[in-house]
């Protein structure tokens, strides 16, 4: 996917994290070893994208994909959607290759995970700065990925019901939602969740939603 070419000075930065220490450890970061002079941080999706309708676009957006709004890549689209030219530099605790290869191909700047060094947080925004694009040493080739056939295989393993919640979960619903859509409990999207996780061996309800959208999940609904 090809970028605008830009070169910038990166002066300001918003910071869209639910954890206020990590939050704080990195606006320190931000102003004392790049020098930024501005440097915000809101806890949610919802208050960043309101954020960015009452003031300046700033010259980076920080965000974490595990926010309390937000299912999956959703995040990433919305702030895409809000600021189409702003660079956005994805900080998370989630480092699987197949998240970070998802997270670039949505249209993200950066990949870098919670836990990195200074000095590669230092190169991801100097890359950035250069109008290029930082791609994560965790992404993997397209060769290290699962084939679809085996992919395939382990959705063949859904019931009808877990295939109807998987494609819920990928289209960024949250539990609640999707107990009101399916007319059932709560507690029962959550175990079903469990389920299908397992059957699919990942994680995280987020690689089971990226699992998903790999094979064009819409396509593939097992019948009733």
């Amino acid at each position: 996917m090809e970028r605008p070419t830009r070169t910038m000075q990166l002066a300001s930065a918003l910071i869209v994290d639910d954890h206020p220490l990590f939050c704080d450890a990195l606006s320190m970061t931000l102003r004392g070893a790049f020098g930024m002079s501005q440097v915000e941080a809101v806890g949610s999706l919802e208050a960043a994208l309101d954020w960015l309708k009452r003031h300046p676009l700033p010259d980076v957006l920080v965000l974490d994909l595990n926010l309390p709004d937000v299912n999956g890549l959703d995040g990433v689209v919305r702030i895409r959607q809000a600021a189409p030219d702003t660079p956005v530099v994805v900080v998370s605790s989630m480092g699987e290759g197949r998240i970070v290869n998802a997270a670039l191909q949505a249209g993200v700047d950066a990949f870098v995970p919670k836990h990195a060094d200074r000095n590669e947080f230092r190169e991801a925004f100097e890359v950035i700065a250069r109008g290029e694009i930082h791609a994560s040493r965790l992404a993997l080739k397209t060769s290290d990925l699962p084939s679809s056939e085996d992919s395939l295989t382990r959705l063949a393993l859904l019931t009808p019901q877990q295939a109807k919640i998987l494609q819920l979960v990928s289209s960024g619903l949250m539990n609640k939602q999707i107990a009101w859509e399916l007319s059932i409990a709560e507690t029962t999207v959550k175990a079903h969740i469990t389920a299908i996780m397992r059957k699919l061996g990942v994680q995280t309800r987020t690689q089971a939603a990226l699992f998903a959208q790999d094979l064009s999940f819409s396509s593939f609904k097992p019948d009733e």
